[in-house]
């Protein structure tokens, strides 16, 4: 084969038709089902595990000075909100007159 594309071109002389077979398609199955399992031996059963002893109880909670730890928190977290605010707002100003000027 010397021409690369002879593999692509039609056969020369007379062509026949091919004859065209259909495979029979197989009958429809039935579902069975799964399989069976094998029984268990006898004297087998569920393995049984130690039961824990109960949870201790937990210390008392002191509510008052969880209120104020909060409340401090809560001043805190505003504290630094304003800070962070008000130093963004110096640099834009500053960003703003250097940009005028």
């Amino acid at each position: 084969m010397t021409d690369p594309d002879a593999v692509w071109r039609r056969p020369s002389g007379d062509a026949t038709p091919m004859e065209v077979v259909v495979p029979q398609a197989p009958p429809p199955s039935r579902y069975e089902g799964p399989p069976r399992a094998a029984p268990p031996p006898p004297g087998w059963s569920v393995p049984h595990l130690v039961n824990a002893a109960p949870p201790r109880a937990l210390p008392a909670q002191d509510v008052a000075a969880a209120e104020v730890a909060e409340r401090q928190a809560r001043t805190f977290t505003a504290g630094v909100g304003i800070m962070a605010g008000a130093v963004m707002v110096v640099a834009l100003f500053v960003l703003l007159v250097r940009a005028i000027t």
